[in-house]
């Protein structure tokens, strides 16, 4: 009885909180038909937006990757001063209000922060634009691939490794042949975990971007401006095709850990 109630529990708390607001949000969206709901999703502005997100994961995604794997692989196989500041350092933006970050970002790199200011006679602005959007998105993904990589790291031990390196093989090619193949799928898993983040990110990017249409807004922030100017039908179809996003990315990631389930990986 009791595992069936806590079943029961489970299944009413995902429709309440999963189900029913994405029913909701496509049903609010389609309201005025098809049609209205297509010219919506093709208007300029939210075209626009649609194309700042995924640019924005097409950038931030590929450095996590890069950045989460060295950063993985050192504090994995090394010993150095500072290895477990580094690593409460990489899970900092956990613990971080994506508000508070965006506003920590505008303070350092916008034109009165100190490397703003020092940029200013070059006419370099790092806010306001989509170098901002990137910087604060890069903040909010990186820890992603780091704690997906470093668990099979650590489980793996570093036996082969070490097989290889006395067999002959260079620092390259034990980390292309041997280290790589193993952590491939918790690569993947990580990434499609910071592209969601990515392409969902409201907070920080709300804070840096300026909010210019057309410009810098992605498609959260398109939801919500047009929300707030009483258009409903286009912020619910923006909503819609961030929600379809989304849930690829999710979809892909339930492909991932089904196929390949990843050894330390972190739901």
């Amino acid at each position: 009885m009791g595992r069936i109630a806590l079943i029961a529990a489970a299944i009413l708390f995902a429709l309440l909180t999963i189900v029913v607001p994405v029913a909701a949000i496509l049903a609010r969206a389609f309201a005025d038909g098809t049609g209205a709901w297509l010219a919506a999703v093709t208007a300029p502005d939210t075209l626009a937006a649609l194309w700042l997100t995924v640019l924005t994961a097409l950038i931030v995604v590929p450095i996590n990757i890069v950045f989460g794997l060295c950063a993985a692989w050192a504090i994995a196989r090394f010993r150095f001063p500072g290895r477990r500041a580094l690593l409460v350092i990489i899970e900092i933006p956990f613990a971080i209000s994506p508000v508070v970050a965006g506003l920590c970002f505008l303070l350092v790199f916008g034109a009165y922060g100190p490397v703003g200011q020092a940029l200013q006679p070059y006419g370099i602005q790092l806010m306001f634009n989509l170098t901002g959007i990137v910087l604060v998105s890069l903040f909010v993904t990186c820890p992603f691939v780091l704690r997906e990589v470093l668990p099979v790291l650590q489980a793996d031990g570093e036996d082969e490794e070490r097989a290889a390196l006395t067999l002959g093989a260079s620092g390259w090619q034990i980390f292309r042949l041997v280290t790589l193949p193993r952590v491939t799928w918790a690569l993947l898993y990580g990434a499609t975990l910071a592209t969601a983040r990515a392409i969902g990110e409201f907070g920080a990017v709300s804070v840096v971007s300026g909010a210019i249409r057309g410009r810098t807004m992605t498609l959260p922030l398109q939801v919500e401006a047009l929300y707030n100017d009483y258009d409903a039908t286009g912020a619910f179809a923006a909503a819609t095709v961030l929600a379809l996003i989304a849930m690829l990315t999710l979809a892909l990631r339930g492909l991932i850990a089904a196929f390949h389930p990843v050894r330390g990986a972190r739901a």
